[in-house]
């Protein structure tokens, strides 16, 4: 299996795996013990697509017999105009069909004393974490985004299933849940935000406060993905408080420019953005916050570009990541008017890089000689590296500690930090 793209679609990738487990068959470390290799691809920007077509034609030719699922599974007659000779294309999400078409490809010889798979599923991550998702599709017409169309609308898992999960994944070793969707915020609007009964008594409602309560009480570390700011994720900050969700949230705000968030069909109240982040502070001090934003839109001016800049500096947010605009076939954006030109994306993106940086290392100054929870993710002959409750896998920083070979993975530890750079902390446990 190759995945490629979001963790969505890692978590799309462990279910497909899970369920050929269950049929019967094997993972293969390389591409030559393989008999059928899965291309999980991902379609969002060219730039993924060209990786995705990359990546099936090194399986082509590692292995000759290739799958592909996955977000670009929509544009097959682009695929096959490639590699004629694959094997089968289904889309992203479409369990079923990506099972049938492994079983046609390599019938399976079942098992049932041999077979066995682990309650929680087959896991692509470490033991420690796991990705939950809640729901599929979203609702959102972002004129850069196709993601509706290549995933559909909102599609919300019921909570109690969510829940059980959520066990499942705790009871086999998982200590940090991170909650995925397209739309955290929006989980349950498609379900009414009914409520539904819990195994124990009780009844949860479908609702992000009351899952994200319930999931507290279940994981040591619960961690916040995709939120919109919608009213009611105000809820949602005194539960980071009292400790029972992570004190972080990952909000892709985009831009600030009015006239850009406008242009890109999101919401534009970036002054209600700020007062809301200055609440949030006063309930939960400590509260972490990423954010993504995209540079280069189509029509976005350097009065535009200013305006963002300025304000960053007033919001201080502890993580971003920044995108150049790279236009997305069937994106509505694309047809917009006065495209901005490639070098001078190219220094925005430097510049809001540079700016986003220097807040960070503020920030992580400021920690130094104060003592956190992190948890484990490597440990070496002397040293270790984990995370805080600031830093998601693969996309935030680090915490490097000294004198820590006697740490295990998935450790909650506490450490006193001593140093720190522009994106990672330095210490030695506590």
């Amino acid at each position: 299996m190759v995945s490629l793209g979001c963790p969505k679609n890692l978590v799309d990738s462990e279910r497909i795996l899970t369920q050929l487990r269950a049929d019967g068959y094997q993972m293969s470390p390389d591409y030559a013990g393989a008999d059928v290799v899965l291309v999980n691809t991902c379609g969002f920007l060219d730039s993924a697509k060209e990786e995705s077509l990359e990546a099936i034609g090194e399986a082509i030719a590692e292995n000759g017999r290739v799958i592909v699922t996955g977000c670009m599974g929509k544009e097959a007659e682009v695929i096959r105009a490639r590699f004629p000779n694959v094997l089968a294309i289904t889309g992203a999400h479409e369990y079923e069909q990506v099972v049938e078409a492994v079983h046609d490809a390599a019938p399976a010889n079942l098992s049932p004393y041999l077979d066995l798979v682990p309650d929680a599923g087959l896991k692509l991550t470490p033991r420690h974490y796991s990705y939950l998702k809640i729901s599929e599709g979203c609702n959102h017409r972002c004129s850069f985004c196709i993601i509706p169309s290549l995933r559909g609308d909102l599609v919300s898992r019921r909570p109690d299933a969510i829940l059980r999960e959520a066990e499942k994944l705790v009871a086999a070793g998982t200590k940090e849940l991170l909650v995925i969707s397209q739309d955290t915020s929006a989980y349950g609007l498609d379900l009414r935000h009914a409520s539904y009964p819990l195994k124990g008594g009780g009844e949860v409602r479908a609702h992000m406060t009351d899952l994200a309560r319930e999931l507290g009480r279940i994981a040591p570390w619960v961690r916040l993905h995709y939120v919109y700011p919608y009213p009611h994720v105000d809820q949602v900050i005194p539960l980071m408080a009292e400790g029972l969700v992570l004190p972080y949230l990952d909000i892709p705000f985009q831009h600030a420019a009015p006239n850009v968030l406008r242009a890109m069909k999101r919401p534009a109240n970036d002054a209600k953005v700020l007062s809301r982040l200055r609440a949030w502070r006063e309930i939960c001090p400590d509260i972490a916050i990423r954010s993504t934003f995209v540079v280069g839109f189509p029509g976005e001016t350097e009065a535009d570009f200013n305006y963002l800049l300025n304000w960053l500096d007033e919001a201080q947010l502890d993580k971003v990541g920044a995108f150049r605009f790279e236009p997305v076939e069937g994106a509505s954006a694309n047809a917009l008017p006065n495209p901005v030109p490639e070098e001078v994306k190219e220094e925005r993106y430097a510049r809001i890089m540079e700016r986003t940086a220097a807040i960070s290392a503020a920030k992580l100054q400021a920690k130094i000689g104060r003592t956190m929870e992190v948890i484990i993710d490597s440990v070496g002959d002397e040293g270790a590296s984990g995370r805080s409750y600031a830093d998601a896998p693969e996309i935030d920083g680090e915490v490097h500690l000294r004198d820590a070979g006697h740490l295990s993975e998935g450790d909650i530890v506490r450490v006193t930090i001593e140093d720190a750079d522009e994106h990672d902390l330095f210490g030695v446990p506590a």
